[in-house]
């Protein structure tokens, strides 16, 4: 849920749609798939694009339902390659949703990428500007073990950072990795 949710909002609108979803007790597949879109739409609106957030809902929990019997557990057997690409074909699903599936809800060694990662490698020069998002998750998951609790802290610290320091008008002379700004000042 969080994983589509979250796609172009702040987490903390997330969590309002959650707790809406969790006071009406449907915070599960088939309690989902069970209500009227249009009523789903309106419990998820704190989210944002909530209309938008409902169908891509629902095309999950279709996938879900139709693939796995309505079971994340029965995901898990599944090659991570081959789940992912099957993540990638359901509509509304992209490369930071399906990974963000992977990782938090089923636990799997994949990295998530998302704008602070972006962000904080870029202004590091660890990765050009503009690199794009397989790029940048493959240079993790080809520098780190493969291990989803790593991957999880890793992308949460990065999530920190760029939360207080690396923001869109960074603020470099405070931050904890200013050490690795070397030569000029990184780009806006």
């Amino acid at each position: 849920m969080g994983a589509i949710l979250t796609q172009n909002t702040a987490w903390s609108n997330v969590e309002r749609a959650l707790a809406a979803l969790k006071a009406q007790r449907l915070l599960t597949p088939a309690r989902l798939a069970a209500i009227p879109p249009a009523r789903l739409a309106r419990l998820i609106r704190p989210s944002g694009t909530y209309r938008v957030k409902a169908w891509r809902l629902g095309a999950f929990l279709a996938y879900l339902e139709e693939c796995y019997r309505g079971s994340l557990r029965l995901m898990t057997s599944i090659p991570l390659g081959s789940l992912r690409r099957e993540l990638l074909a359901v509509p509304g699903i992209g490369p930071e949703t399906a990974d963000s599936i992977l990782l938090y809800a089923l636990g799997r060694p994949v990295f998530v990428v998302d704008a602070y990662t972006r962000r904080v490698l870029a202004r590091h020069r660890l990765v050009r500007h503009g690199a794009g998002y397989e790029e940048i998750r493959g240079l993790f998951e080809r520098s780190l073990p493969s291990d989803p609790r790593l991957f999880n802290e890793y992308h949460a610290l990065l999530v920190a950072v760029g939360k207080q320091y690396c923001r869109r008008r960074p603020r470099c002379e405070e931050c904890p990795l200013r050490f690795d700004l070397r030569g000029k000042p990184p780009r806006q």
